[in-house]
């Protein structure tokens, strides 16, 4: 049942409902892709923050001696999921053919024309871009998977102030570490999410590339430190470096989409991002199999615990490298690739009145500010609440 259902089933829906979101907003925002594609995959890995401690918390309500209430939170679990999800596909809307926001769209933002699906993927560009997503993918999620480990064994003395190495510690002193990387895996994962949305929208002013390229420029620079600040026991450089890191992991998720509406036009986007995220995939396999083979080859040669992760940072930093090598290499796709977007309507000579148009194959929505005060409020509530949950996690560190 687990295979089947989490495994399978839930990975199905997984993907369908990771795509949906992101395809239906960059029609909305035709001159924010980078913007909307982060509000949707902010939401993806926000969802986390809510789900865990949530989880946790039912199972110790619904725990007993003879049972540790894992069915009946699942059952609870399903319950808010469908009523939610159920909520948000009923409130999907697409935008009617040609329509446009109050604000001025520049002519490279509209719509009109698209490469098609089964040209998409035999394109050089398409391949290069999911060669940027595995190779910043497969480094963000080596580094993700070691840095708490990490931050225990190189300075488990000077996080609660002995002088004593990790594994000299007591169990008592091992669990106020284990406590405080807890903390910082918190601290990460707010990272994480708020890069999703910075990354994503500061591309709409630099450029897809260009955000590309900075993420693996610094990424370099920052993984290449990690051993040298580590060495020299520089633990708030050491901390920022993976709290920046990990902003431009999640940054990479958010930024992709918009990457391949800018380059391949936004009508068949979905069905073009959910192909590339084969690279995403492809790299959670790669990232920690590479991380934990180079961590136990080095420990069964005699290599200090502490000092195990310093060739694994070299090695994703190198990495980094052929990443900004192929985004370096993405040109524009060929003008011989697209094709008219007969949803579109031929242009007008004068820009229309900027006015909110009826909204395709639905009835027109409710703008009542109940209706929107509700929405953001379910929306609002739980994130915080998750928000706080991890804030508190992450205070820990600082203590």
């Amino acid at each position: 049942m687990l295979w089947l259902g989490s495994g399978v089933i839930g990975g199905i829906g997984l993907g369908l409902g990771y795509i949906s979101p992101v395809s239906t907003l960059i029609k909305w925002f035709p001159d924010r892709r980078g913007m909307a594609t982060g509000m949707a995959i902010m939401g993806f890995g926000g969802g986390a923050m809510i789900g865990a401690p949530l989880a946790d918390r039912l199972m110790k309500f619904f725990a007993t001696p003879a049972s540790v209430g894992v069915w009946q939170t699942f059952l609870v679990l399903a319950a808010v999921y469908f009523v939610y999800m159920m909520g948000g596909a009923f409130a999907y809307r697409l935008p009617s053919p040609g329509w446009r926001p109050a604000r001025p769209v520049p002519p490279s933002a509209q719509a009109g024309r698209y490469v098609p699906l089964r040209s998409a993927w035999a394109t050089p560009q398409f391949w290069l871009v999911w060669g940027v997503l595995c190779l910043n993918v497969t480094a963000g999620i080596g580094i993700l998977g070691m840095a708490s480990p990490l931050l225990q064994e190189v300075f488990a003395g000077q996080l609660i102030g002995a002088t004593q190495t990790f594994n000299e510690l007591s169990a008592v002193q091992k669990a106020e570490i284990a406590t405080i990387g807890a903390g910082f895996t918190g601290l990460l994962s707010m990272f994480n999410i708020a890069g999703r949305f910075f990354w994503a929208s500061l591309s709409d002013h630099l450029g897809r590339k260009l955000t590309y390229g900075v993420f693996f420029v610094l990424g370099i620079f920052l993984y290449a430190s990690v051993p040298w600040s580590a060495h020299h026991g520089f633990l708030g450089l050491f901390v920022g470096a993976f709290c920046i890191v990990l902003s431009m992991y999640g940054g990479g998720f958010a930024t992709v989409p918009a990457y391949l509406a800018d380059l391949f036009g936004t009508r068949m986007v979905g069905a073009i991002h959910g192909r590339l995220l084969t690279a995403w995939s492809t790299a959670g396999i790669l990232g920690p199999l590479l991380v934990n083979y180079i961590r136990e080859y080095q420990l069964q040669h005699g290599v200090a615990r502490a000092d195990a992760y310093g060739v694994t940072m070299y090695v994703l930093a190198g990495m980094l490298a052929v990443g900004f090598i192929c985004n370096l290499l993405v040109r524009p796709v060929d003008a011989a690739e697209f094709v008219d977007d007969d949803t579109a309507p031929a242009p007008a000579p004068a820009p229309a009145p900027a006015a909110a148009a009826p909204l395709r194959h639905v009835p027109a929505v409710s703008s009542s500010p109940v209706l929107l005060l509700c929405a953001w409020a379910a929306v609002l509530l739980p994130l915080g609440w998750g928000f706080l949950i991890t804030l508190q996690k992450a205070v820990v560190l600082f203590r």
